[in-house]
């Protein structure tokens, strides 16, 4: 495969994965009371990284970002939280192409990283941005704004956690992908 075609089907690839996501991202198995939700939304985002590496998968990870913004109904504050929130958060999702063409040790760890990646933007902007927005929740008094983003966020990780499953799963399958070397 030459370099041009090559860089189009990462591209193709890539918008496929980002509009999968967009799309998974509506399938909300439990949804937050101020925006967040248990989903898959994550997982063609890790998928795409673990097949084209880093920079790709972060690049993918941006542009969901942003489109899930825009269309998915995002909640902002201000320009920080749709930086953080979105944009930076789904980026770091990419950070699963670490595991690229490191087996399955790469999709797990990857898959892993890219999802603690997500939950610590998210973590970060709730208690900088959010915090002063604290209620009770789960049932505990909340006053303080990082143990309040810690626990509001725990959705964040099980859909984490859901996706490292299924993108272990899912190798097998992925192995008879055409070769993207």
């Amino acid at each position: 495969m030459n370099n041009t075609s090559k860089a189009t089907r990462a591209l193709v690839e890539g918008a496929l994965m980002v509009a999968a996501a967009e799309a998974l991202g509506y399938i909300k198995l439990w949804h937050m009371p101020e925006g967040g939700s248990i989903s898959l939304m994550m997982l063609p985002i890790v998928l795409y990284a673990l097949r084209w590496g880093l920079g790709n998968g972060l690049l993918a990870g941006c542009a969901l970002g942003i489109i899930d913004f825009m269309l998915g109904g995002g909640i902002a504050i201000g320009w920080q939280s749709i930086l953080g929130d979105y944009v930076i958060a789904c980026t770091l999702i990419g950070l699963a192409g670490i595991g690229h063409k490191r087996g399955m040790p790469g999709v797990i760890c990857g898959s892993i990283l890219g999802c603690l990646g997500r939950y610590a933007a998210v973590w970060v902007t709730g208690a900088t941005l959010w915090g002063e927005y604290m209620y009770d929740i789960y049932g505990l008094p909340m006053t303080n704004e990082w143990v309040y983003s810690a626990l509001y966020n725990i959705p964040v990780l099980i859909s984490g956690v859901l996706t490292t499953v299924v993108a272990a799963l899912l190798v097998k399958p992925m192995q008879r992908l055409p070769k993207v070397d």
